[in-house]
């Protein structure tokens, strides 16, 4: 916060009198917003770690700004210490102007008029300063390839199938997975993807519209974003609206290249599908996985419209593994009545279940005994993923730090270890917690007890934190030798992964 309050009176010459979080807890960038305020002015302060993310916003604001179009001002930054001032754009976002000027499917004309007019810009970004941005400066990705629909589409199996309980034959749809990704990919992609272009990141300040939360953007094909401010979950435009204004940026691209509608819709619904996909992940991860219930509550609005594209919309290609998991979620009382569950507390059990998590070293030590009398538990063996100890730069590092989190989330057998041994684990917490059972033993195991299985634990742990009736106790044994002072206890330490863009 130091940091902040000193970039704050370097620019404004005062210092600030007040600092204040911006959106809590209820964001899913992982960063720090803060807004701080003096006498001169007031800014947003940002703290993150992840500096290529940090340098990807900054190098996009500049470049924007000097196409002419409306982003945040940077006034100030120390990528040292993860920190950047920026221009305060107000507390109004698109889709709180939507909410205050609308009754149920009736949308009054000034939110129409500030979707037109955001449309009107979209172009802008993706031709005309999508030419000559610095793509080497992206992050993860420097493009919406194969590695990145791969990203989406796993996180939405391993995150929200899985996790949701939707049955889905693993094979059939990765064979779905191949055919829509070779079909996403045929789609000219030579323009700026904004990634996250959706109605809670776009301000209106003075009644015009401002842009954020653009860092995770790449080349790709210009279908991606219209598709993700037209379907934004939540939103919950009418149908008929989502068309015109569909019309609308199409006519308001034809002002930036040449392109056939026909040759765009070919491929519009199938970004609609993958836009929608990383969402439901999104959800997933942060709502099921992380139990943040806030973000549970967009479920039934994204269920919808996969209700209406099944209804409406024929792909040029056949997806039938995909399109059966979909109707299993669209038959899911579950997931269905998410919204309502999401926003009411669940009342603690009487009998309190211990989950005590290890990280261990099968090679110093092995795993620990189970010290409660209960003799029941896991250990898994985390040796079958690939090991960032073998690497140079990662052998100071352990599992909780960003850089080996990051390099695990990348690798699939990762996240699907990790899937398995949590559905495992949930069955056993329900099973226990029905039989007054008081303690559960969970272990990880691997080669040095420094990477993997750290990685492993701290995830875990995460997951079944605010667990109704569930104490987490987490320690890292082979941690606490290399440096006493290293392993939380009763889950001390917060996981922060490296995730794909965990944001909906």
């Amino acid at each position: 916060m130091d940091v902040l309050r000193k970039l704050f009176e370097q620019h404004f010459r005062s210092p600030a009198e007040h600092v204040q979080p911006v959106q809590g807890g209820l964001g899913g960038s992982g960063r720090s917003i803060f807004r701080l305020v003096g006498d001169k002015g007031s800014a947003i302060g940002v703290l993150y770690e992840v500096r290529e993310e940090n340098v990807a916003f900054l190098e996009f604001s500049r470049h924007f700004r000097r196409h002419g179009l409306p982003v945040p001002e940077i006034y100030a930054e120390d990528l040292g210490h993860g920190a950047y001032l920026e221009q305060d754009l107000g507390d109004t976002t698109l889709f709180e102007f939507l909410s205050e000027n609308r009754e149920g499917e009736n949308i009054a004309p000034p939110a129409i008029e500030a979707y037109r007019r955001v449309l009107e810009l979209l172009p802008k970004f993706q031709v005309e300063a999508g030419r000559d941005l610095n793509y080497k400066v992206c992050y993860p990705r420097a493009s919406f390839d194969r590695q990145s629909i791969a990203w989406d589409l796993n996180y939405f199996k391993y995150y929200f199938l899985r996790l949701s309980g939707i049955a889905f034959n693993e094979q059939a749809l990765e064979d779905d997975f191949g055919r829509l990704t070779r079909f996403l990919l045929t789609a000219p992609r030579d323009y700026f993807l904004y990634r996250d272009f959706q109605s809670r990141n776009i301000m209106l300040l003075r009644g015009e519209p401002y842009f954020v939360d653009y860092q995770g953007g790449r080349k790709g094909a210009l279908q991606y974003d219209v598709a993700s401010i037209l379907f934004d979950a939540k939103a919950d435009l009418p149908s008929s609206l989502r068309q015109h204004l569909l019309e609308h940026y199409l006519d308001a691209l034809r002002a930036y290249v040449e392109i056939a509608p026909e040759a765009f819709m070919h491929h519009y619904y199938a970004f609609v599908y993958i836009r929608l996909l990383q969402a439901l992940g999104a959800y997933g991860f942060r709502g099921f996985y992380e139990r943040k219930p806030h973000f549970l509550q967009s479920v039934p609005y994204a269920l919808k419209n996969l209700n209406w594209l099944l209804n409406n919309v024929e792909l040029p290609l056949a997806l039938p593994a995909l399109t059966a998991a979909f109707r299993g979620m669209l038959a899911s009382d579950k997931l269905l009545n998410l919204s309502a569950a999401a926003g009411k507390p669940a009342a603690l059990e009487a009998n309190r279940l211990a989950v005590r998590i290890f990280s261990f070293s099968f090679h110093q030590g092995g795993p620990p005994k189970d010290e409660t009398g209960n003799g029941g538990g896991f250990v898994f063996d985390a040796r079958g993923i690939p090991n960032p100890g073998r690497e140079e730069r990662f052998k100071s590092l352990t599992g909780r730090d960003a850089a080996v989190i990051e390099y695990l989330d990348q690798q699939e057998s990762a996240h699907q270890f990790l899937a398995n041994a949590t559905a495992l684990v949930d069955a056993s917490v329900t099973n226990y917690q029905s039989r007054g059972f008081a303690n559960l033993m969970v272990c990880f195991g691997c080669t040095g007890g420094q990477h993997r299985s750290v990685y492993l634990a701290e995830h875990l742990a995460q997951h079944l934190r605010g667990k109704p009736g569930v104490e987490v106790v987490l320690r890292h044994l082979q941690l606490e030798k290399m440096s006493p002072e290293a392993a939380p206890v009763n889950g001390a330490a917060a996981v922060n992964p490296v995730v794909e863009k965990a944001r909906p």
